[in-house]
């Protein structure tokens, strides 16, 4: 009978130590990040006939540019803009939205070292991103008609501990605050540079 109870709280000891080891081992659950969409904003109605989207930006892949592991990237998230934004509602010539810079660079900061490093969170990377794209109009033989271009910048900074899931909600609060300002400035330029192809223009800004 003793030989039965100390088998039972052998099994269930062994059972413990590998559910304790299996929670230590368990990744943290991925977020889920909403998707940037502009199509609650009022559309900017243009006068040709069609509008294309251009990338000049050449994407790099390793550091220290990290854009690419962004939910959204930069780039992305402006090319939904112009898909969302921009319309056509003209009959002749045509619209060319560019995206020709659209990176985020990773930079090391210099953290606490030594016996005071282990009682203190430093800022350890800084992120600074970049938008810069031009709306150009053109005829249907390919004159330019006028342009608009705008540029935004945004940086931000992680903690040493940061998680992966905290580092990525930091990355996507940068892309959407670099693409708010975006809109904005561009919708100022292409109003201002513009006009004259603009239909049904509800406001001026100036």
């Amino acid at each position: 009978m003793i030989n039965q109870f100390l088998s039972v709280v052998k099994s269930f000891c062994c059972l413990f130590i590998v559910a304790s080891i299996t929670g230590c081992q368990m990744p943290n659950s991925k977020q889920v990040l909403p998707e940037l969409t502009f199509q609650h904003l009022e559309s900017i109605r243009l006068n040709v006939a069609k509008i294309e989207i251009l990338h000049s930006y050449n994407q790099s892949m390793s550091a220290p540019y990290v854009e690419h592991l962004f939910h959204t990237p930069p780039a992305v998230a402006l090319e939904r803009w112009a898909r969302d934004r921009l319309r056509s509602a003209g009959k002749e010539g045509f619209a060319r939205f560019s995206i020709s810079k659209a990176s985020v660079i990773e930079t090391k900061l210099d953290t606490e070292k030594g016996l005071m490093g282990l009682f203190t969170k430093d800022q350890s990377e800084r992120y600074d991103a970049i938008l810069e794209a031009k709306l150009e109009v053109f005829s249907d033989n390919g004159n330019s008609w006028g342009f608009a271009k705008a540029q935004a910048t945004r940086s931000t900074t992680v903690r040493e501990d940061v998680s992966i899931n905290q580092r990525d909600h930091e990355w996507f609060n940068l892309t959407e605050e670099l693409i708010s300002d975006m809109d904005s400035e561009l919708e100022k330029s292409i109003y201002k540079f513009l006009p004259k192809w603009i239909i049904n223009r509800a406001k001026t800004i100036g």
